[in-house]
């Protein structure tokens, strides 16, 4: 059996499960994108604070709805084929997982780029 790599679980993992991943990593780079970009407008207040707002709760509570997706169908099959064991079942535990810290990870961003707006509108508000 191969190691259980990130590179592997997103491989070896349903379609529904690599969208997911993939919304969550381009959410990650769009948050970068849209707090560079309002950092850079200089002291013109531009758009993006809520996308950074939504994203700091949405990320995890999508990395989350991945993760439960994932259990529920681990389930199905547990209740369609009997007892299995634990060599079969940890890649779909780790593709669970996978998708928590993935959740997680994007989340802290979010709000690490929602602070950092915070503070620049918050220095350009102040100077009026």
């Amino acid at each position: 059996m191969p190691a259980l790599t990130p590179a592997t679980i997103f491989l070896d993992a349903a379609l529904p499960v690599q969208i997911i991943v993939v919304a969550l990593i381009v959410a990650a780079l769009a948050a970068v994108a849209v707090t560079a970009k309002k950092v850079a407008s200089g002291s013109h207040l531009t758009g993006g604070s809520a996308y950074l707002s939504a994203l700091r709760l949405g990320a995890p509570l999508l990395g989350l709805l991945g993760a439960a997706f994932n259990g529920l169908m681990m389930f199905v099959a547990l209740a369609k084929f009997g007892d299995q064991p634990i060599n079969v079942l940890a890649p779909g535990l780790a593709e669970a997982m996978f998708l928590v810290v993935m959740g997680l990870i994007v989340g802290v961003v979010g709000v690490i780029c929602h602070w950092i707006v915070e503070a620049r509108v918050d220095r350009a508000v102040l100077r009026a």
